[in-house]
C-alpha cells in the first residue's frame, strides 16, 4: 500500500508531461528526502493478466533509464512479492528471497507443525481450491509436491479456460453465497476459494441436503486466533492477543470471541490498512475482514518469547514449536490465500476437526446489506469506527429507535468512499427481522440524508 503522499506523487507523475519528468522527480526526491547516492533495487513481479507484461516492461524501463537495479521475478502472487521484498529487506534472515525459498519456508513449517496430528484416514487431507483462473493456480501447482505428504489439493478454475474472477473466486463466492463454477461438490467435503491475486481466502461445503455453507474471514479469525491463545495458555506466556474487526464483522463472531474464547475484540474503520496499523499494537494481532483478506502479526517481543520457551519442559517446549511454526506460515504480506490455506489446514489436522464442526462454533446473525443513493455522501460523517453517525442530525437516533424493536439486533451505514451512496448494514434474530430492520434503516437515510431516486422498497 502506497503512503497517501506518494500517492498524490504518483498522480503528479502520472499527469506530467515528458519534459517535465526530470525536474518533477527531483522535486519528489526533495519533498520526500530521497538519498540520490545510495542505489536503488527494484524487485518486480507480474500476473498473468494479459495487460501485465506490458506493465511489467515499462517498469524495468524506468528503473534501467534512471540506473537503477531490479530483478524481474515474472510471475508471483501479490503475496510472493512481498515475501520477496521482505527477504531482502532483511538480508536474507527472513528466507531465501527466491520462489524455492517461499515454498520451503511455508511447506517446512506446514509439515512440521502437523506432524505431531494422530490423524487417521485422510478424510481431512484433501482439498478442493478454486483459483479464480488466477495466478495462485500456477503457484499452487508448483507448490503441490513440496506439501503432497501433509495435503493432497485438487485445483479448479486454474487458468486453462475461463476468464479472471468470472463466475469463481473468493468475491463470487463471498457475495453470491454460492459454489464457483467448474467445481464439482460432494457434501461435506472441504472446499475454498482464492481471489485472483491469491491473498484472499473463504472456505464452503454442502451440508448432506445440499445446503451452501460460507465459511468467511470472521470464521477464519475465530479459529486462528482461539488456537494461538490455547498455545499461549500451554507456554504460560503472558503475550497480550487482539482480533481486529470492522463493522461488517458478524456480531456472533463478536460475541464468541470475548464471552467464550475471552480474547479481546477491536473495532476500526473498513479497510486492511486500518486493520494492520491497530494489529501491531498487540504483542499477536489477528485481522480478517469477512471477505476473507487478512492475517496475523507478530511483534518481536512475542517473537524472542515464544523462542526462549522452547527451552522449557516438554510440553511447553512443543507449544512453542508449533508457535514458531504458525510465525514461519504467516507471510509478512498483509494477506496470504496460500499461507491462509495451510494454517487453516494445519489447525484443522491438530484438532480433529471437521469442516462442520469448524462452522458450528457459532452460527451468524442473518443479515442484510442495502444501498441508498442520496445527492451528496459528504452530509454523512461517522464515529466510533463507522458504528455510529454524527451528521445529518437526528438520523443516529432514528436508528437506535429501530433497532430497540428487534432482538440481537445492530444497524449501522457508512457513505461510500467513491460514490454518492451510503451502505446499510443490519442484522437481528431472523432474516426477516435483518430484512425489515434494513429497510426501515435505508427509509431513515434516504428522508434526512437527502435520498435522490425512487424512496426504497421493502423486498429484495
Amino acid at each position: 500500500m502506497l503512503a497517501p503522499s506518494w500517492e498524490e506523487h504518483a498522480t503528479c507523475l502520472a499527469n506530467a508531461e515528458e519534459h517535465e519528468m526530470p525536474r518533477m522527480l527531483m522535486d519528489i526526491s526533495v519533498k520526500a528526502a530521497v538519498n540520490l547516492q545510495q542505489d536503488a533495487f527494484v524487485v518486480i513481479g507480474r500476473d498473468t493478466r494479459p495487460s501485465s507484461k506490458k506493465l511489467s516492461q515499462s517498469v524495468i524501463d524506468g528503473v534501467t533509464v534512471l540506473e537503477g537495479q531490479f530483478h524481474d521475478y515474472g510471475l508471483l502472487t501479490t503475496p510472493q512479492l512481498h515475501y520477496m521484498v521482505y527477504c531482502r529487506n532483511t538480508s536474507g534472515q527472513y528466507g531465501k528471497a527466491t520462489i524455492e525459498g517461499y515454498y520451503e519456508k511455508l511447506s517446512k513449517a506446514f509439515m512440521e507443525l502437523t506432524k505431531q496430528a494422530f490423524c487417521s484416514g485422510d478424510e481431512y487431507r484433501s482439498l478442493k481450491v478454486d483459483c479464480a483462473n488466477g495466478i495462485g493456480a500456477l503457484k499452487l501447482r508448483e507448490m503441490e509436491h513440496y506439501i503432497s505428504q501433509g495435503l493432497a489439493v485438487q485445483l479448479f478454475n486454474d487458468g486453462t479456460k475461463g476468464k479472471l474472477n468470472h463466475l469463481c473466486g473468493a468475491d463470487f463466492v463471498k457475495s453470491h453465497q454460492k459454489p464457483p463454477q467448474g467445481m464439482e461438490m460432494k457434501s461435506n467435503e472441504r472446499c475454498c476459494s482464492f481471489d485472483g491475486d491469491a491473498d484472499r481466502i473463504v472456505y464452503y461445503y454442502l451440508d448432506v441436503d445440499g445446503h451452501f455453507h460460507l465459511i468467511d474471514g470472521d470464521k477464519i479469525a475465530t479459529l486462528i486466533s482461539s488456537f494461538l491463545k490455547e498455545l499461549l495458555l500451554e507456554i504460560g506466556e503472558s503475550l497480550n492477543i487482539g482480533v481486529v474487526q470492522t463493522a461488517y464483522a458478524n456480531g456472533s463472531s463478536t460475541r464468541y470471541l470475548e464471552e467464550v474464547m475471552k480474547v479481546p475484540v477491536y473495532c476500526t474503520k473498513t479497510g486492511v490498512k486500518h486493520l494492520h496499523h491497530k494489529a501491531q499494537e498487540f504483542d499477536i494481532g489477528v485481522y480478517f475482514e469477512a471477505n476473507g483478506h487478512g492475517t496475523v502479526l507478530f511483534s518481536k517481543a512475542a517473537e524472542t518469547k515464544i523462542k526462549l520457551a522452547k527451552e522449557l519442559e516438554d510440553k511447553k517446549r512443543e507449544a512453542a514449536k508449533m508457535l514458531e511454526n504458525v510465525i514461519d506460515l504467516f507471510n509478512q504480506a498483509a494477506g496470504d490465500a496460500i499461507s491462509d490455506m495451510l494454517v487453516i489446514e494445519a489447525i484443522l489436522i491438530l484438532k480433529g476437526l471437521t469442516v462442520q464442526q469448524w462452522d458450528a462454533l457459532y452460527t451468524d446473525l442473518p443479515n442484510r446489506q442495502l444501498k441508498v443513493k442520496i445527492a451528496d455522501r459528504q452530509v454523512i460523517s461517522t464515529t466510533d469506527a463507522e458504528r455510529q453517525v454524527v451528521t445529518p442530525p437526528g438520523l443516529q437516533e432514528a436508528i437506535n429507535d429501530l433497532v430497540k424493536k428487534y432482538k440481537l439486533s445492530r444497524a449501522f451505514v457508512r457513505p461510500s468512499g467513491t460514490e454518492d451512496i451510503v451502505r446499510v448494514y443490519a442484522e437481528a434474530d431472523s432474516q426477516e427481522n435483518a430484512d425489515s430492520l434494513a429497510h426501515a434503516v435505508s427509509l431513515a437515510v434516504f428522508q434526512l440524508a437527502g435520498g435522490v431516486g425512487e424512496t426504497p422498497r421493502p423486498g429484495f
